[in-house]
């Protein structure tokens, strides 16, 4: 089945999937922002990362700003009514244009959607400001009072905004300031696993409203844990579960007369930025790694030693530009909905690579016809929003084990 060519059935349902997602919505609080890579196969469409602290905002086009800083504004009313000034705490990537680019446009967005921002963290308070592409980002002083509140400029701001995804732990202040998203799922305590454990419900309740197999919704996956690669006996293990994964996977490429070998991604449980991911063809590959390619997955963001592996279906993406690049779309999402897209393109990369390396870039066809626009209000939008269902259902049930851990 080619979901490609039965985008009628999703029109013909719009209105049934519209009512199925509100009420979905009204079960769950969903999260005020998020980002998800989409991998279009043509016979399957997945999400295979989902950002609850997503950088990128500065690719969003200026139209599409406009529209996320509505959501954002709805977001924030009924989940935060009275608020009129949110403080806006960034990762310390002082350094990186882009990304400080990133969080001049979500303080754009904020302030486009009615209200005061302002931005700094503890760990920037020797800064003044700090620049972008485009300029200056102004900083402001932030500090924790004697009721562990964090303070700005000595006030406590009504809303925190985190942009950083607490990969090295928890920032102080947080617990006793309203702060969204929830610290509990920053990726020193979240897994990308539990992300998908929540998904499954979801996508099967879709599948069987719109009468298909949920396998075309999302990627087959398992966890390896316990830092499986460093113990010999462990590697064996995992080298054969790859393998038998690998058949299934075989065993229903031929039911559906896909003909190509399928492969595995394999990446740190938790953690961003495309770091330690590595595409196999076989558990051989695992017992046979390069100590380069083993340190790469050993370790993540920040130094952080990798615990826990998740082995996901590799999707391969069927889309390119005119020029044969490969590329994979982004969607970025404000309450829930999906708003925005843009276009990670890098033609140095095969259909089933990693596409975020070094030689990526990203294009959003602002006011001009968009060519790669395939189904971004269509199959990329449904899973994308199915994916912030489940990031809002794996918030609570992180919420409640960080409870009854205390």
């Amino acid at each position: 089945m080619m979901l490609r060519d039965r985008t009628k059935l999703l029109e013909d349902h719009r209105e049934t999937i519209r009512a199925w997602m509100k009420a979905k919505r009204r079960e769950v609080s969903v999260p005020i922002y998020g980002s998800v890579d989409v991998r279009d196969a043509g016979w399957k469409v997945g999400v295979v990362d989902a950002n609850h602290f997503p950088a990128g905002f500065n690719n969003v086009s200026k139209e599409e700003l406009v529209e996320l800083a509505a959501l954002f504004h709805d977001h924030v009313e009924r989940n935060y009514p009275g608020c009129s000034w949110i403080h806006l705490i960034p990762e310390s990537h002082t350094r990186n244009q882009a990304y400080v680019e990133n969080i001049a446009s979500i303080k754009a967005m904020i302030e486009r959607a009615g209200y005061s921002c302002t931005v700094g963290s503890m760990a920037m308070n020797d800064l003044d400001s700090i620049h972008g592409l485009t300029g200056p980002l102004e900083l402001t002083t932030v500090d924790i009072d004697e009721h562990e509140q964090l303070r700005v400029n000595g006030a406590v701001p009504d809303l925190i905004l985190l942009n950083n995804d607490l990969t090295e732990g928890t920032i102080p202040g947080l617990k006793a300031t309203t702060t969204t998203p929830p610290p509990h799922m920053g990726w020193h305590q979240r897994r990308k696993s539990e992300h998908y454990a929540a998904l499954t419900p979801y996508v099967n309740e879709m599948a069987e409203l719109l009468g298909i197999d949920p396998w075309h919704l999302m990627p087959e996956w398992f966890v390896s844990e316990d830092k499986c690669l460093t113990k010999e006996a462990c590697k064996q293990k995992l080298a054969q579960e790859i393998d038998d994964f690998l058949d299934r996977l075989r065993e229903k490429y031929a039911t559906l007369g896909i003909e190509r070998e399928p492969k595995v991604v394999i990446k740190n449980d938790s953690g961003t930025y495309g770091l330690g991911v590595m595409v196999l063809n076989s558990g051989d590959e695992i017992l046979n790694l390069s100590n380069r390619k083993a340190n790469k997955l050993r370790y993540a963001k920040g130094g952080v030693d990798v615990e826990n592996y998740l082995i996901q279906e590799g999707i391969p993406t069927s889309l390119t530009t005119k020029e044969g690049e490969t590329l994979e779309p982004v969607v970025y999402l404000v309450d829930g909905e999906a708003a925005s897209w843009f276009y990670r393109i890098n033609g140095k990369k095969s259909d089933m690579d990693n596409l975020n390396s070094p030689s990526s870039r990203f294009e959003n066809f602002e006011g001009s016809e968009n060519p790669y626009r395939i189904d971004a209000h269509g199959w990329h939008a449904l899973v994308a929003e199915l994916s912030m269902l489940a990031m809002g259902a794996e918030a609570a049930i992180r919420k409640e084990a960080t409870r009854t851990s205390i």
